[in-house]
């Protein structure tokens, strides 16, 4: 098999990203969630395949929690004034608009606002393997689902 076949043979989508840089960003990822977690002098800790199956909340730290969601709708607006969320996509799609202007916001705790709408922003199509970084102070939202999506969620919490 020639070169020009095996890259073929490694792209994932038309126009897709080779399954090894998916498998560098992964890494990338739960590597960060790791130099946070250890820099806060933290334990080990162990969450089981029957827990991360179930989904939810799987670790809550004072400097960050990761949970693993599930849509099958849209969702609110969301701004989280010291959460940095660094989402995951492990299965499904949907269109997610990130920047921009929140439209009909308001307080729904201290630091998290959620909103109906963003004026302006950026609309990224997001599918399995894709990672996406959303900085604290950023209106970011789930706006259309086509079916399901599933996400894992790093928030690296600012103090």
């Amino acid at each position: 098999m020639g070169a020009t076949a095996r890259a073929q043979k490694n792209k994932t989508r038309a126009g897709g990203i080779p399954i090894v840089t998916r498998i560098i960003a992964a890494a990338a990822l739960l590597l960060a969630a790791a130099a946070v977690w250890s820099a806060a002098g933290q334990k080990v800790t162990f969450v089981g395949h029957d827990q991360v199956a179930k989904g939810g909340t799987l670790v809550t730290a004072p400097n960050l929690s990761i949970l693993m969601a599930h849509r099958d709708k849209p969702g609110m607006v969301e701004v989280h004034d010291k959460e940095t969320d660094t989402i995951y996509v492990l299965a499904g799609s949907a269109t997610f608009v990130t920047g921009g202007t929140m439209v009909g916001g308001s307080v729904t705790e201290p630091g998290q606002q959620r909103g109906t709408d963003i004026k302006g922003g950026d609309a990224h199509a997001l599918v399995k393997g894709d990672v996406v970084v959303v900085p604290a102070g950023t209106p970011h939202w789930f706006k259309e689902v086509a079916g399901s999506i599933d996400y894992y969620v790093v928030k690296v919490i600012a103090p």
